[in-house]
């Protein structure tokens, strides 16, 4: 098994900007996931959304999550349960318009680094399509522009916590699946290893790492483009 490939982004405006973009190309067209290192957004910025992200869960979710159906569901519970996640989440619309101010118990703190964490994500996210174009040989901003569409682009964040399950061989934190979306952003937990990928048959493991970003190349984008991608997550 090859390494999982790991994009250094000081690299793309240096003498290694080639054997980067080589990288990048690699990792689309045989992993449809890479993890981007000097992404340009602010290790203050990203444990400040961290801090407050954990913060929000243990205050205002985690004793929702243990009342709610989902943990009482493994009482008497033998077998693997294979219909449902393991996971605490709530969802963040930010584009065509923002439902920001409208989710409930969020701190006026989390709400403002929220908002400037969308907006470097946003840019974070264009620069990729940009590079993307680059190595598929369309003109820049092409992909950026497709994805627009005549109302301009979806964007949101999902926030998923993954609390300790007292029956963790009963059920996954969250079942194989694909990303329908474009690009995916991920800011995981750099402590924990959870995320996998299957690849040629096997799972890998994506290696957390401090203040990294990992990039799934979602549905759309993978039909869209030519080249391919493993077929779960």
């Amino acid at each position: 098994m090859a390494y999982f490939p790991i994009i250094n982004m000081e690299k793309l405006n240096g003498e290694e900007r080639a054997a980067t973009m080589e990288i990048l190309k690699d990792a689309c067209e045989n992993w449809g996931f890479f993890e981007l290192l000097n992404h340009g957004i602010s290790h203050e910025l990203m444990d400040t959304v961290e801090r407050l992200t954990k913060g929000h869960y243990n205050k205002c979710l985690e004793q929702r999550f243990k009342d709610s159906v989902a943990t009482k569901a493994l009482e008497g519970v033998q077998k693997e349960i294979t219909d449902m996640d393991w996971e605490s989440t709530f969802f963040l619309r930010h584009l065509p318009a923002s439902n920001l101010s409208e989710i409930p118990d969020l701190s006026d703190e989390y709400r403002q680094a929220m908002k400037e964490f969308v907006v470097k994500l946003e840019k974070l996210a264009e620069l990729l399509l940009d590079l993307l174009c680059e190595n598929l040989g369309l003109e820049k901003g092409y992909l950026k522009k497709a994805f627009y569409g005549s109302i301009g682009p979806t964007f949101g964040t999902k926030v998923a916590n993954y609390p300790p399950c007292p029956s963790p061989e009963l059920i996954k934190g969250l079942r194989a699946h694909t990303d329908a979306g474009g690009i995916i952003l991920l800011f995981q937990d750099d402590q924990v290893s959870g995320l996998q990928l299957l690849k040629d048959g096997e799972w890998v493991d994506v290696p957390p790492m401090r203040h990294s970003i990992v990039v799934n190349i979602g549905d759309q984008l993978e039909r869209g483009t030519p080249g391919g991608r493993p077929d779960r997550r």
